[in-house]
Parts: structure tokens; C-alpha cells; sequence
């Protein structure tokens, strides 16, 4: 007969150990990771309980737009300033211009006398053409500032730009308007530089 063995002793035989064979048939054991400990509570705003987050946000609303404006406000501020500043520096260089330019009016008014009583004789000297040229360039100093001769003969009377130092009878000027020019005036746009001395008819 065939010796039936004992699988118990066929296991020993082996070398196994039917216990730790089983051991090794079973799965590892899963090891957990713990995840890190993440503490949102210092990103979120310190809100006092039992606030109304909507009545907040209405506040912060209004509170920015309050800034907002302030900011505008301030910018629209220091523009007019800059303009402001801007015009008071254009019109006190135009203002020393004229004062500078007034200041000249005598010697024009010499160089218009001298050359209404140029003797008949020395008219066509080169001399007498080289003061001219002289004289061009008053004339055109005042041009390049837009300064006006007042020289109002025929006109009537304005004080704003006459000055009136007598009457004189006239057949061909109406009573009220400028007879003579005595002294032709200047003016730049609505500023009188010098108001025209005249003569009015009665």
C-alpha cells in the first residue's frame, strides 16, 4: 500500500511553517498619511459675531466711494491750480511786455513828429531813409504784439479810449465827435496802453 503522508509533516519536510505562509499571503498593511493641518482662520477677516456681513459690505461699499471721490476731487483741485498758475505767469509776462512796450510810445510819437517836419530839401537823403527804417521797426515791434493805433478823428466820442482836452468848431466833423488828434493812442485788444488826446467838435 502507498504510504498516505501527513500534509502537516509533508509542510515540515519543507521547511514552511504553515502559519508564517499564510502571513505571507495576506496584503500590507496601507499606511495613512495624515494631511498637513492647514489653519485658515488667520486668512479670514476678524468679524465680530453676530455682525450683518451685508450691512458691512454696504459700508465698505460707501466708505471706497468715499475715498474714490476725495481722490477726484483733489485731482480736479490741483488741475485748476495748474491752470490758474499757468494763466497768472501768461498774463504777467503779457503785462511786462506792455509796460515795456508803453514805455517806447514817447519815442514812436518823436520819430512821427521828426518825420512829419522833414524839410522838403534833405527828404530823399539816405540819411532820412536809414531813420525810417528805424522807425519801421517800432512799427512793427507793435505789430508782433498786436498793438493798435487809436487815432479816432471823425469818431465819436469814447471815454474809454479818448481823452478829451478841448473843443475846436469843425463844418466837417458832427458835434460830439473827435475833431483833431492831437496824440494817436495804443491799444492791445481792450486794454488801453494810452488813451488818445483829442479835440471834440461842438
Amino acid at each position: 500500500m502507498t504510504e498516505v503522508n501527513n500534509p502537516t509533516d509533508e509542510l515540515e519536510n519543507e521547511g514552511q511553517d504553515p502559519v508564517e505562509n499564510s502571513s505571507d499571503n495576506q496584503p500590507e498593511e496601507t499606511k495613512v498619511i495624515d494631511a498637513p493641518d492647514v489653519n485658515t482662520d488667520s486668512d479670514m477677516p476678524d468679524i465680530p459675531e453676530g455682525t450683518n456681513l451685508m450691512q458691512a459690505l454696504i459700508e465698505a461699499q460707501k466708505e471706497a466711494t468715499s475715498y474714490k471721490e476725495g481722490w477726484q476731487r483733489t485731482q480736479a483741485e490741483f488741475a485748476n491750480y495748474k491752470k490758474r498758475v499757468e494763466r497768472e505767469r501768461t498774463e504777467m509776462f503779457q503785462r511786462a511786455s506792455l509796460d515795456t512796450l508803453r514805455a517806447l510810445l514817447p519815442i514812436i510819437d518823436d520819430f512821427d513828429r521828426a518825420f512829419e517836419n522833414i524839410p522838403e530839401d534833405i527828404s530823399k537823403h539816405l540819411w532820412v531813409g536809414g531813420v525810417s527804417m528805424i522807425q519801421r521797426k517800432f512799427e512793427n515791434l507793435l505789430e508782433k504784439y498786436e498793438i493798435e493805433v487809436i487815432n479816432p478823428r471823425g469818431e465819436p466820442f469814447d471815454p474809454n479810449f479818448h481823452e478829451a482836452i478841448g473843443v475846436e468848431d469843425s463844418d466837417e466833423v458832427d458835434s460830439g465827435n473827435v475833431a483833431i488828434t492831437l496824440q494817436k493812442g495804443y491799444k492791445s485788444g481792450n486794454l488801453v496802453l494810452r488813451p488818445a488826446l483829442v479835440k471834440v467838435a461842438s
